[in-house]
């Protein structure tokens, strides 16, 4: 049995949470991951994976063992980098776990990331807070992209932008982009048909407690966890969503659209990027932490993120 393997297998498992997708993504059969699960389990002589019909869970001792795989796949990255790169020209794998809402502006960092340094490798995965919070102390992710205010003491915070909010609907007069409109008060946009994220989301969490500020009631007409699925909605039909800049700064050049910034009250929230305190970094992060701070790259967050009626 090759312990690093059957590690990075029930690592995979974890995160897909699926036998199939987390062979698929090893690029292995399923019966070979299935195979080299058990070689684990009899190496520790522990029931690691929890089995029925489809995938369960760990046992307890599997969340032991995955703890210990997490640790030794982050000390073999870290080495492989040591071995294969430099300072100057890093090399390897980045993750990045991400907010669904902040995803555009992950996936752009990724992007300045990979245009500076070639041979990095960052992978962007859309996790809730708490699964980036947990990814970061598991040593399972590199980077949190996050709401900074609820984050645990136990991560490095590095401020990115501010969110701000806007109405995003179908706009009344045609338009080849995205139209900017007067700002529009809260309260006004309780009254008009909203899909919004799943209660389950924090997302929803800051938009519940807003409404609940000025004392509005809002049933939607649409649920989701899937951001997309929010901005598919508002493009096909006569629903209306609240989206932080990031969301709508996507949808510039798509005409029949417009979003109003969203006023009374003006609610801001910081996103900023998060690491483990403690943890030692990998070139790919030294590369990453110096990118976050750059004043360009924050300027280019800000501009797709905050004030976009006012940079329209």
């Amino acid at each position: 049995m090759n312990l690093i393997d059957a590690y990075r297998y029930l690592a995979a498992l974890e995160q897909h949470r699926h036998f199939g997708r987390a062979a698929a993504a090893c690029h292995i059969t399923q019966p070979a991951l299935s195979n080299a699960l058990r070689a684990l389990e009899e190496h520790y002589e522990v029931a690691i994976v929890r089995r029925g019909r489809l995938y369960e869970g760990l046992t307890p001792e599997g969340d032991q063992v995955l703890a210990t795989a997490h640790r030794v796949l982050h000390e073999q990255e870290l080495l492989l980098q040591e071995l294969r790169g430099s300072a100057d020209a890093p090399r390897g794998r980045l993750v990045i776990g991400t907010v669904p809402t902040a995803m555009p502006i992950a996936a752009r960092f990724a992007a300045r990331l990979v245009e500076r340094h070639p041979g990095l490798l960052p992978q962007v995965r859309s996790l809730s807070s708490q699964e980036i919070e947990q990814g970061l102390d598991a040593l399972a992710l590199d980077l949190g992209l996050g709401y900074t205010e609820r984050a645990s003491a136990r991560l490095q915070k590095i401020p990115q932008y501010v969110e701000r909010y806007y109405l995003l609907q179908r706009g009344k007069k045609p338009a080849r982009t995205l139209r900017f409109g007067a700002p529009l008060t809260w309260a006004d946009a309780a009254r008009r048909p909203l899909a919004m994220l799943s209660p389950e989301m924090h997302n929803r969490v800051i938009l519940d407690a807003v409404f609940g500020e000025i004392g509005a009631s809002v049933q939607p007409v649409i649920e989701t966890n899937s951001v997309l699925a929010l901005l598919v909605a508002v493009q096909a039909g006569s629903v209306a969503a609240v989206l932080p800049g990031a969301l709508v700064s996507t949808v510039a050049m798509q005409g029949g659209l417009e979003a109003l910034p969203l006023i009374q009250p003006d609610t801001l929230t910081p996103i900023g990027l998060m690491t483990a305190i403690g943890a030692r970094p990998s070139r790919a992060l030294f590369a990453a932490l110096a990118l976050a701070q750059d004043e360009a790259w924050l300027a280019h967050a800000r501009a797709h993120s905050g004030a976009l009626a006012a940079a329209a």
